[in-house]
Protein backbone atom coordinates (compact mmCIF):
# COMPACT_ATOMS: atom_id res chain seq x y z
CA UNK A 1 0.00 0.00 0.00
CA UNK A 2 1.63 3.46 -0.92
CA UNK A 3 2.62 5.06 1.71
CA UNK A 4 0.77 8.42 1.53
CA UNK A 5 -2.50 5.41 1.71
CA UNK A 6 -0.78 4.60 5.34
CA UNK A 7 -0.94 8.11 6.48
CA UNK A 8 -4.12 9.29 5.31
CA UNK A 9 -5.36 6.11 7.48
CA UNK A 10 -3.66 6.93 10.22
CA UNK A 11 -4.69 10.85 10.40
CA UNK A 12 -8.63 9.13 9.96
CA UNK A 13 -7.60 7.01 13.08
CA UNK A 14 -6.70 9.65 15.34
CA UNK A 15 -9.34 12.06 14.15
CA UNK A 16 -12.27 9.73 14.73
CA UNK A 17 -9.91 7.86 18.32
CA UNK A 18 -9.40 11.19 19.51
CA UNK A 19 -12.76 12.12 20.65
CA UNK A 20 -13.13 9.12 22.25
CA UNK A 21 -10.51 8.92 24.32
CA UNK A 22 -11.10 12.47 25.67
CA UNK A 23 -14.81 11.95 26.29
CA UNK A 24 -13.61 9.20 29.23
CA UNK A 25 -15.01 10.73 32.77
CA UNK A 26 -12.27 11.24 35.08
CA UNK A 27 -11.83 9.32 38.60
CA UNK A 28 -13.67 10.46 41.13
CA UNK A 29 -12.92 10.33 44.30
CA UNK A 30 -15.22 9.96 47.04
CA UNK A 31 -14.17 10.45 50.84
CA UNK A 32 -16.72 8.68 53.29
CA UNK A 33 -16.75 7.30 56.90
CA UNK A 34 -15.70 3.68 57.49
CA UNK A 35 -19.17 3.39 57.94
CA UNK A 36 -20.63 3.04 55.16
CA UNK A 37 -17.94 0.65 53.15
CA UNK A 38 -19.91 -2.50 52.37
CA UNK A 39 -23.18 -0.67 51.46
CA UNK A 40 -21.21 1.81 49.72
CA UNK A 41 -19.12 -0.57 47.41
CA UNK A 42 -22.40 -2.01 46.18
CA UNK A 43 -23.55 1.29 45.58
CA UNK A 44 -20.20 2.32 43.44
CA UNK A 45 -20.81 -0.97 41.57
CA UNK A 46 -24.62 -0.18 40.36
CA UNK A 47 -23.44 3.52 39.48
CA UNK A 48 -20.65 1.64 37.49
CA UNK A 49 -23.29 0.66 35.39
CA UNK A 50 -25.20 3.56 34.63
CA UNK A 51 -24.06 4.88 31.20
CA UNK A 52 -21.75 7.16 31.23
CA UNK A 53 -20.35 7.04 34.68
CA UNK A 54 -16.90 8.13 35.99
CA UNK A 55 -14.91 5.44 37.67
CA UNK A 56 -14.92 5.83 41.24
CA UNK A 57 -11.90 5.49 43.70
CA UNK A 58 -13.90 4.78 47.59
CA UNK A 59 -11.16 6.16 50.88
CA UNK A 60 -12.57 5.13 54.06
CA UNK A 61 -11.86 6.42 57.02
CA UNK A 62 -13.34 8.04 60.18
CA UNK A 63 -15.30 11.59 59.36
CA UNK A 64 -13.06 13.36 61.37
CA UNK A 65 -9.75 12.36 59.36
CA UNK A 66 -11.40 12.63 55.87
CA UNK A 67 -12.44 16.38 57.13
CA UNK A 68 -9.23 17.12 58.39
CA UNK A 69 -7.47 15.58 55.24
CA UNK A 70 -9.57 17.29 53.11
CA UNK A 71 -8.94 20.40 54.98
CA UNK A 72 -5.12 19.77 54.03
CA UNK A 73 -5.81 20.19 50.29
CA UNK A 74 -6.13 16.03 49.92
CA UNK A 75 -7.45 15.57 46.03
CA UNK A 76 -11.26 14.99 46.43
CA UNK A 77 -14.07 15.20 44.68
CA UNK A 78 -17.16 14.10 47.38
CA UNK A 79 -17.39 13.91 50.74
CA UNK A 80 -19.95 11.95 52.86
CA UNK A 81 -19.91 12.23 56.58
CA UNK A 82 -21.25 10.26 59.40
CA UNK A 83 -22.19 13.40 61.13
CA UNK A 84 -23.58 16.80 60.98
CA UNK A 85 -20.49 18.01 62.72
CA UNK A 86 -17.98 17.03 60.84
CA UNK A 87 -19.97 18.70 57.78
CA UNK A 88 -20.72 21.84 59.43
CA UNK A 89 -16.77 21.72 59.95
CA UNK A 90 -15.56 21.56 56.22
CA UNK A 91 -18.47 23.86 55.42
CA UNK A 92 -17.21 26.77 57.58
CA UNK A 93 -13.97 26.51 56.09
CA UNK A 94 -15.87 26.59 52.79
CA UNK A 95 -14.69 23.39 51.39
CA UNK A 96 -17.54 21.94 50.12
CA UNK A 97 -19.50 23.36 47.07
CA UNK A 98 -22.23 25.76 48.52
CA UNK A 99 -25.88 24.03 47.56
CA UNK A 100 -24.45 20.87 47.03
CA UNK A 101 -24.74 19.16 50.92
CA UNK A 102 -27.53 16.81 51.73
CA UNK A 103 -27.87 14.96 54.01
CA UNK A 104 -28.32 11.36 52.69
CA UNK A 105 -28.73 8.38 55.00
CA UNK A 106 -29.78 7.38 59.04
CA UNK A 107 -28.60 4.80 61.06
CA UNK A 108 -29.29 3.63 64.86
CA UNK A 109 -26.30 2.84 67.52
CA UNK A 110 -26.04 -0.63 69.00
CA UNK A 111 -24.78 -2.44 71.56
CA UNK A 112 -22.92 -5.76 70.31
CA UNK A 113 -21.04 -8.44 71.94
CA UNK A 114 -18.87 -11.55 70.19
CA UNK A 115 -21.15 -13.72 68.59
CA UNK A 116 -20.44 -16.72 70.93
CA UNK A 117 -21.58 -14.70 73.89
CA UNK A 118 -24.55 -15.33 76.05
CA UNK A 119 -24.42 -11.83 77.49
CA UNK A 120 -27.54 -10.15 77.55
CA UNK A 121 -28.49 -6.71 78.58
CA UNK A 122 -31.37 -4.62 78.20
CA UNK A 123 -30.48 -0.81 77.24
CA UNK A 124 -32.12 1.46 79.94
CA UNK A 125 -30.88 4.03 82.53
CA UNK A 126 -28.79 3.27 84.76
CA UNK A 127 -28.62 -0.07 83.28
CA UNK A 128 -25.58 -2.69 84.72
CA UNK A 129 -22.89 -2.43 81.65
CA UNK A 130 -19.77 -1.34 84.19
CA UNK A 131 -20.50 -4.77 86.05
CA UNK A 132 -21.19 -6.83 82.51
CA UNK A 133 -17.65 -5.95 81.26
CA UNK A 134 -16.08 -6.96 84.63
CA UNK A 135 -12.47 -7.02 83.81
CA UNK A 136 -12.84 -6.35 80.29
CA UNK A 137 -13.26 -3.22 77.82
CA UNK A 138 -15.81 -1.41 76.02
CA UNK A 139 -14.84 -0.89 72.27
CA UNK A 140 -15.53 2.27 70.59
CA UNK A 141 -14.99 4.60 67.76
CA UNK A 142 -12.57 7.33 69.49
CA UNK A 143 -14.66 10.77 70.82
CA UNK A 144 -13.42 12.85 67.75
CA UNK A 145 -15.14 10.58 65.87
CA UNK A 146 -18.68 10.30 65.04
CA UNK A 147 -19.62 6.60 66.52
CA UNK A 148 -17.61 7.58 69.47
CA UNK A 149 -19.41 11.24 69.82
CA UNK A 150 -23.30 9.25 69.66
CA UNK A 151 -22.05 6.49 71.88
CA UNK A 152 -20.49 8.79 74.54
CA UNK A 153 -24.08 11.03 74.63
CA UNK A 154 -26.16 7.83 74.99
CA UNK A 155 -24.34 6.31 77.83
CA UNK A 156 -24.19 9.77 79.37
CA UNK A 157 -27.86 10.17 78.84
CA UNK A 158 -28.58 7.05 80.84
CA UNK A 159 -26.49 7.40 83.48
CA UNK A 160 -23.28 5.08 82.58
CA UNK A 161 -20.46 7.10 81.32
CA UNK A 162 -18.98 7.46 84.10
CA UNK A 163 -18.95 3.69 85.53
CA UNK A 164 -17.60 3.00 82.18
CA UNK A 165 -15.49 5.72 80.92
CA UNK A 166 -12.46 4.56 82.46
CA UNK A 167 -13.06 0.72 80.94
CA UNK A 168 -12.86 1.85 77.06
CA UNK A 169 -10.82 0.99 74.80
CA UNK A 170 -10.72 3.27 72.14
CA UNK A 171 -10.37 2.49 67.96
CA UNK A 172 -9.43 4.89 65.10
CA UNK A 173 -12.77 4.67 63.68
CA UNK A 174 -16.37 2.51 63.97
CA UNK A 175 -14.53 -0.46 62.23
CA UNK A 176 -12.07 -0.79 63.70
CA UNK A 177 -14.42 -1.00 67.58
CA UNK A 178 -16.19 -3.58 65.27
CA UNK A 179 -13.26 -5.87 65.01
CA UNK A 180 -12.08 -5.71 68.82
CA UNK A 181 -15.44 -7.62 69.71
CA UNK A 182 -15.21 -9.33 66.53
CA UNK A 183 -11.85 -10.81 67.86
CA UNK A 184 -13.47 -11.55 71.06
CA UNK A 185 -10.70 -8.76 72.02
CA UNK A 186 -13.60 -6.65 74.04
CA UNK A 187 -16.82 -8.10 75.40
CA UNK A 188 -18.86 -5.49 74.29
CA UNK A 189 -18.72 -2.77 71.57
CA UNK A 190 -20.50 0.44 70.32
CA UNK A 191 -20.98 0.57 67.02
CA UNK A 192 -23.80 1.60 63.90
CA UNK A 193 -26.35 -2.01 63.47
CA UNK A 194 -25.34 -1.44 60.08
CA UNK A 195 -21.87 -2.19 61.34
CA UNK A 196 -23.03 -5.33 63.23
CA UNK A 197 -24.88 -6.89 60.36
CA UNK A 198 -22.20 -7.29 57.71
CA UNK A 199 -19.54 -8.70 60.36
CA UNK A 200 -20.26 -12.32 61.71
CA UNK A 201 -18.21 -12.43 64.11
CA UNK A 202 -20.27 -10.37 66.43
CA UNK A 203 -24.20 -9.95 67.73
CA UNK A 204 -26.28 -7.35 68.31
CA UNK A 205 -27.06 -7.40 72.26
CA UNK A 206 -29.62 -4.19 72.06
CA UNK A 207 -30.47 -1.03 70.12
CA UNK A 208 -29.71 2.37 71.63
CA UNK A 209 -33.00 4.51 72.13
CA UNK A 210 -33.21 7.30 69.31
CA UNK A 211 -33.54 9.69 72.00
CA UNK A 212 -30.54 8.81 73.67
CA UNK A 213 -28.19 10.46 71.45
CA UNK A 214 -28.26 13.07 68.46
CA UNK A 215 -29.68 11.80 65.58
CA UNK A 216 -27.68 9.57 63.70
CA UNK A 217 -27.13 11.46 59.92
CA UNK A 218 -24.81 10.90 57.08
CA UNK A 219 -24.61 14.25 54.83
CA UNK A 220 -23.10 14.20 51.47
CA UNK A 221 -21.56 16.87 49.34
CA UNK A 222 -19.26 17.75 46.28
CA UNK A 223 -15.85 18.92 47.67
CA UNK A 224 -15.22 22.68 46.82
CA UNK A 225 -11.70 21.83 45.09
CA UNK A 226 -13.51 19.57 42.81
CA UNK A 227 -13.12 20.38 39.02
CA UNK A 228 -14.47 16.80 37.90
CA UNK A 229 -17.83 17.51 36.28
CA UNK A 230 -18.97 13.76 36.95
CA UNK A 231 -18.96 14.89 41.31
CA UNK A 232 -22.50 16.05 40.89
CA UNK A 233 -24.32 13.16 38.70
CA UNK A 234 -22.52 10.95 41.38
CA UNK A 235 -24.25 12.79 44.22
CA UNK A 236 -27.64 12.74 42.57
CA UNK A 237 -27.35 8.58 42.26
CA UNK A 238 -26.85 8.43 45.51
CA UNK A 239 -29.98 10.01 46.33
CA UNK A 240 -31.44 7.81 43.51
CA UNK A 241 -34.60 4.97 44.45
CA UNK A 242 -31.99 2.36 42.89
CA UNK A 243 -29.07 3.48 45.84
CA UNK A 244 -31.76 4.20 47.95
CA UNK A 245 -32.75 -0.01 47.63
CA UNK A 246 -29.34 -0.64 47.89
CA UNK A 247 -28.22 0.94 51.22
CA UNK A 248 -31.82 -0.40 52.56
CA UNK A 249 -30.75 -3.70 52.16
CA UNK A 250 -27.52 -2.85 53.98
CA UNK A 251 -29.84 -1.59 57.09
CA UNK A 252 -29.33 2.68 56.36
CA UNK A 253 -32.30 4.54 56.51
CA UNK A 254 -33.09 7.31 54.40
CA UNK A 255 -32.90 10.51 56.15
CA UNK A 256 -35.39 12.97 57.14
Amino acid sequence: MPRAWLRLIAAFAVFFAGPAFAAQPAELTVFAAASLKNALDAVDAAYARTPGAAPVRAAYAASSTLARQIEQGAPADVYISADSDWMDYVAERGLVRAGSRADLLANHLALIAPKDSAARLAIRPNFALAAALGRGRLAMAGLDVPAGRYGKAALESLGVWDQVSAKTAYGENVRAALNFVARGEAPFGIVYDTDALVEPGVRIVALFPDDSHPPIVYPAAIVAASKNPAAAGYLAFLKSPAATAIFRRFGFRPAG
